[in-house]
């Protein structure tokens, strides 16, 4: 049996990852979060399951059958229309958590989850979730500030959605993938990028040729590299820097008492 690595404040509990071949550390940080006894009864119920990019996880009016702690990866969140096109109002990664409705008592989802850059994650089924947030405090406290950040994310994005030059846009969405990715290299093709930020794929080009001229990334064969973080953070537009100030001072007031 291969098991999680679970964070060095907690108990040792074993999973078995859904390929069994190696072990999964726990790198969410909704999980990381919780104390010795919610851990104990959460554990025994989470699956690990890798994720393949374009992998669908909650798909509009559908009925959401798992939760899922996103552990590595890049999971989008995207409003689909009636004709079919979908523009993305949200990303999540090791912070966030996607089943979101399930914690309001909500038993399908407004919106299309798709996984934007493979990773994996805990997957738990949505009978268990919902019996476990009657007894886990911290874990239910912990999912309602996440769905508080999303709801944050996606006011902000339709705001520079419809107000912000895809150049600032490009750099904004860059920057929230960075965050979340663990490194310099954000995989994805112009193309998708184009679909998350719901324009055409030549003015992303036209975009990304911008960015890349300025020395703030270099783009090849599927890959932007983040060259010049600080420059980057200069060329997006406001919206990026009014997220993580409220995030900032939402994490500030949970931490008091």
């Amino acid at each position: 049996m291969s098991t999680a690595v679970p964070p060095s404040k907690s108990i040792s509990l074993s999973l078995q990852p859904s390929d069994g071949n190696h072990k999964a550390a726990v790198a969410n940080k909704i999980l990381h979060g919780l104390p010795r006894k919610e851990y104990s009864a959460v554990f025994p119920r989470l699956e690990w399951l890798a994720l393949p990019v374009h992998t669908v996880l909650n798909q509009v009016a559908k009925p959401i059958e798992h939760g899922y702690f996103i552990n590595s990866g890049l999971a989008s969140i995207l409003t689909v229309l009636a004709g079919g096109k979908s523009v993305e109002v949200g990303l999540t990664g090791t912070e966030g958590f996607v089943g979101l409705p399930l914690v309001a008592g909500f038993k399908s989802s407004s919106t299309r989850v798709i996984v934007q850059i493979d990773g994996s994650a805990f997957r738990i089924s949505a009978k268990d979730l919902v019996r476990l947030l009657r007894e886990c405090p911290v874990l239910e406290r912990s999912l309602q500030q996440c769905s508080q950040s999303m709801s944050l994310q996606s006011t902000q994005v339709a705001a520079c959605n419809r107000l912000h030059d895809v150049n600032q846009r490009l750099a904004r969405w860059l920057l929230m993938s960075h965050d979340r990715v663990g490194g310099d290299i954000v995989a994805l093709t112009q193309e998708f990028l184009a679909h998350m930020l719901g324009t055409r794929r030549a003015s992303v080009t036209v975009a990304a040729g911008v960015l890349q001229k300025a020395g703030l990334i270099a783009y090849a064969r599927g890959e932007v590299k983040i060259q010049d973080r600080p420059g980057l953070e200069s060329a997006a537009c406001e919206c990026y820097a009014s997220i993580n100030r409220q995030s900032k001072l939402w994490q500030t007031e949970s931490a008091q008492p």
